[in-house]
């Protein structure tokens, strides 16, 4: 079934899958802490959208999906940074701070952001790996 997928068309639908179990995630946490701060609707927006334009480009490349790709991609990474400081402040600001490593464990999770970046970046080595 697989033979003769190039590996790109392989990780990009990989990327897609990826991008769809993170908006699960973070859907269900953003809503457990009711959408406190407006950043936190990003991922929940943006990740369904980069998993449906992963899968299609994985099956179809017209022009302006590939520039489309290419640029969300590069939000996602860019995104995906601005959240992961956005979790660490509010792990910061919980008693104890960074000194208090429980603070790390029922707090913000610094590494889901990160995770977007992680995949946006897959998603773009996808794209330009020929």
């Amino acid at each position: 079934m697989w033979e003769g997928w190039p590996i790109e068309r392989i990780l990009l639908i990989f990327v897609g899958l990826a991008f769809a179990l993170i908006f699960i995630q973070v859907t269900m946490f953003h809503s457990r802490q009711n959408f406190r701060h407006w950043a936190m609707w990003v991922p929940v927006i943006e990740t369904p959208v980069f998993a449906v334009l992963a899968i299609a480009l994985a099956f179809t490349q017209p022009m302006w999906l590939l520039w489309t790709f290419t640029i969300l991609m590069w939000v996602g990474v860019a995104g995906g940074l601005y959240g992961a400081s956005l979790h660490a402040a509010g792990v910061r600001q919980r008693v104890g701070g960074f000194s208090q490593s429980q603070n790390f464990l029922v707090g913000p999770p610094i590494i889901l952001p990160l995770l977007i970046s992680a995949f946006s970046g897959l998603g773009l080595i996808a794209l330009y790996w020929g």
